[in-house]
């Protein structure tokens, strides 16, 4: 039976050891860390575990390492392809579907120059979609890196009626365009997730699909009470949303390695070395460690008024 990819679904991130390796206990760790506080599902191989600092046997390694470890609890969709030729991408998205994912997921700016027209896109897709299993299940993501390229409308609908996808993360950030891919999507098998912590709640209370932003690092539960309980509690969802938007105004203080400060804090792992953060972040961004204390705070604070709501 296909997985139902609605919900809440962190993107990935990936912990290192000291040596630049990837730092598979921690992995393991977090990954529990993340079903614990309430996933759906997981995206590993993104833009936040470094996908494009990571060699293919590396980004094999880790959705294989994924899947192994989810044991079939909640779906895992992975991505993975970097490659500017096409033929390339296709070894690239063959090899992350052996890993056994329950959806590869195609990076929309792998299609298409930023000054291509959409004919360039969709003769991509159509040829992309000839080479690989008709069997495999499929995504969408409009990865900002290194430029966000949207879908049309005509390719979203596209897309959702051809059957072969099953997930879009939306990188649009715009409330009233995410809703019009919500009516286009209707009644198809394609579930649309969004990326942005600013439009999370209304877009979940517009009939949206899920949310799968960077802030699922810090607090996943938190989503996951809105998604679930958000609409029978619209005062608490309302003050809960705001210190949620808020927080994820730190994703520019140094993310991915911001999480990765997090999670050391926790136990999750103890280094916070990123292959795509060299620097400091706690030179570079002032306070940043101050501001991780408000958010591990005013979290705890919400959690306490969730369990008494």
């Amino acid at each position: 039976m296909p997985h139902n990819f609605h919900g809440i679904f962190p993107v990935v991130i990936t912990p290192f050891n000291e040596g630049n390796t990837i730092d598979w206990d921690g992995y393991s760790r977090l990954i529990e860390w993340y079903i614990d506080h309430g996933s759906h599902g997981l995206f590993a191989v993104c833009q936040s575990s470094e996908m494009m600092f990571l060699s293919l046997e590396e980004r094999c390694a880790l959705a294989d390492f994924t899947v192994r470890q989810v044991k079939g609890r909640v779906p895992v969709v992975a991505s993975g392809h970097i490659s500017q030729s096409m033929d390339d991408q296709k070894a690239e998205l063959r090899a992350m579907a052996e890993t056994g994912v329950d959806a590869v997921v195609l990076v929309t700016n792998r299609l298409a120059a930023a000054d291509d027209d959409a004919s360039v896109f969709m003769t991509r897709m159509q040829d992309l979609l000839g080479s690989l299993p008709s069997e495999m299940m499929l995504g969408l993501y409009e990865c900002p890196a290194p430029y966000r390229r949207l879908l049309t409308d005509d390719e979203v609908k596209w897309c959702a009626e051809s059957g072969r996808f099953a997930f879009l993360k939306d990188v649009s950030c715009d409330l009233d365009h995410i809703r019009r891919r919500l009516a286009i999507v209707e009644n198809t098998p394609l579930a649309i997730n969004n990326a942005n912590a600013a439009i999370a709640w209304p877009f979940l209370q517009a009939g949206g699909h899920g949310f799968s932003g960077v802030m699922n690092n810090f607090h996943p539960d938190l989503y996951r009470w809105l998604y679930d309980h958000g609409d029978d509690h619209p005062e608490l969802a309302a003050e809960l949303d705001t210190f949620l938007v808020l927080s994820a105004m730190s994703e520019s203080l140094g993310y991915p390695k911001l999480a990765k400060h997090y999670h050391r804090r926790i136990g999750t792992f103890s280094n916070v070395h990123s292959r795509a953060v060299p620097h400091d972040i706690t030179e570079r961004h002032w306070a940043v460690e101050t501001i991780l204390d408000h958010i591990v705070t005013g979290a705890e604070r919400f959690r306490s008024r969730i369990a008494s709501a």
